[in-house]
């Protein structure tokens, strides 16, 4: 029989996957040919979807960019001895994109089907699960301290600590809460994983939630990613029907269970604090803290919060140790990252790696530079609100406090390629706007500070000579200021990233020498 493996990912699937699989399905049967064809996530190798792979005796040999009028002529060779094609790309886990990189939270993208538990166990699944079980609620959280997991976020917080202040409250209700608003432009991994290995997320919560001594869950996900509701819904379904959610998980006498709830698409939902306030009903503005969620989180209860990369980090933590983790990654930045690479890029997708390749090694081996094949201007790391890094810092280290020293941050991981067409000034521009847009309004720097930045730098654009675009300059400097230090959350205090570092590296495009960059 012949097995062909077709991803279900919304990304294929935008690009005709579905359309492919149906072709497969009625070729096969117009010529009674037996064939076997499985649903799998996507390998992030988005350049190539729709990527068919197919079962030889030396592995999965893949093939690209397939189309439904593609596949009468691939069934006319013999694709389980890896047949010539032209769409051919040879054996897919050869191929350097994928081959180079570390897939931990990876490891099973493309390989299993994403609603097939006995795919999910057959390939690691629940021993992290089974391991916890078997640990005190202080021994699963030293284990997460030790391995030095921080959070997948902005923020870069040490996880175990979030998890030694929630398990020290004192509470009869305490609750998990996942952070799947990934509205960055750019991101795409917690989609990817949440739409390809759901059970993975869902193992992590529940150790989360054995740990801290909550008995609930959520999971919010924005309104946008309707095919990732879906699946996580049915992959909760799955495991509470086979003993891994519910009132005695695991055979281990701890109840746990979890609850999706769908965000409205707020941009500011994705502040934990907003996020909070969206899961309880109520409209998502910024709570000013302290308390920290931690002590007084949703309800009014400790609350453990994370985003979909750190808690599916955990699994991995408690199957094989925190002394395995460790050894991944560099400085105080452990384990691997995913990196996704967007925008004006000739290879996007997802790169997962230890922290501490360049941004040079991302952008160029992996990304393969612009689609447009013009020189890469700069690139943006971390979201709208990340700053922006010219090619003469690519040779960077991608961990946290490496960036930092440059101004700018890793974020989610999202990097979004430009080639030299761009205008920063407009990009600056577009930094305000979009914060004036997806303010929640709470604090002033913010809510106005963004509404001036656009009248601002619209100025600073339009200034007829260099002694008013100095003055203009200066005026959205302390206003920058004011919106990074004044601010009650990130949205606010990041927006001056993109612009400051736009002005920074891009003067020209302001309309600014080399003298006022210096300044």
């Amino acid at each position: 029989m012949l097995t062909l493996y077709i991803p279900m990912d919304s990304v294929a699937c935008a690009v005709g996957a579905d359309a492919v699989a149906a072709a497969f399905a009625a070729e096969a049967a117009r010529r009674n040919l037996d064939i076997n064809i499985v649903r799998t996530s996507s390998r992030g190798l988005f350049w190539l979807e729709p990527l068919v792979e197919v079962d030889t005796p030396q592995g999965r040999a893949g093939y690209r960019e397939v189309s439904p009028d593609d596949v009468a002529s691939l069934l006319d060779v013999d694709l389980a001895a890896n047949g010539d094609h032209l769409l051919s790309v040879g054996l897919v886990e050869q191929l350097p994109y994928l081959k180079t990189q570390q897939r931990l939270l990876f490891a099973r993208a493309g390989i299993t089907s994403p609603l097939s538990l006995e795919h999910y166990l057959a390939h690691g699944g629940y021993q992290g699960l089974e391991h916890a079980a078997r640990l005190s609620h202080d021994e699963i959280v030293a284990e997460v301290l030790e391995s030095g997991l921080r959070g997948r976020g902005g923020a870069a917080f040490p996880a175990g600590i979030k998890w030694r202040t929630v398990r020290q409250a004192q509470a009869e209700q305490k609750y998990v809460v996942c952070n799947a608003d990934e509205g960055d432009s750019g991101s795409f991994a917690d989609r990817m994983l949440m739409e390809g290995d759901p059970f993975l997320l869902i193992e992590g919560m529940t150790i989360a939630g054995l740990a801290v001594g909550a008995s609930r869950g959520y999971i919010y996900v924005r309104s946008e990613y309707a095919p990732a509701i879906a699946v996580l819904r049915q992959a909760i379904d799955i495991a509470r029907a086979h003993g891994y959610l519910g009132e005695d998980v695991a055979h281990g006498g701890h109840e746990f269970d979890i609850e999706v709830r769908e965000g409205a698409g707020a941009y500011i939902c994705g502040e934990e604090t907003s996020l909070l306030e969206s899961v309880e009903g109520r409209r998502g503005t910024v709570r000013a803290k302290p308390p920290l969620p931690a002590l007084h989180g949703l309800f009014g209860q400790p609350t453990l919060v994370h985003n979909v990369l750190s808690l599916a980090s955990v699994p991995l933590i408690l199957s094989r140790g925190a002394a395995w983790y460790r050894n991944f990654g560099m400085g105080r930045s452990l384990g691997t990252m995913a990196f996704q690479l967007a925008g004006n890029v000739r290879r996007g997708g997802l790169v997962e790696r230890a922290f501490g390749l360049t941004l040079r090694e991302l952008v160029h081996d992996y990304g393969g530079g612009t689609a447009s094949g013009k020189p890469v201007k700069a690139v943006q790391l971390g979201g709208p609100l990340g700053a922006w890094i010219p090619p003469s810092q690519f040779d960077t280290p991608l961990d946290y406090e490496a960036l930092a020293a440059i101004g700018a941050m890793l974020g989610h991981g999202g990097a979004v390629l430009c080639d030299d067409s761009l205008h920063l000034g407009q990009m600056a521009r577009f930094a305000m706007q979009f914060c004036a847009e997806e303010s929640c309004g709470k604090c002033t720097p913010c809510r106005i500070g963004s509404t001036r930045g656009v009248e601002v730098i619209e100025r600073l654009l339009a200034a007829p000579d260099a002694a008013e675009r100095e003055r203009q300059r200066a005026l959205l400097d302390d206003l920058c200021d004011t919106m990074q230090y004044g601010s009650l959350c990130a949205l606010g205090g990041m927006t001056p990233f993109p612009v400051q570092s736009a002005m920074r590296h891009f003067p020209a495009d302001f309309g600014l020498d080399t003298q006022e960059q210096a300044r």
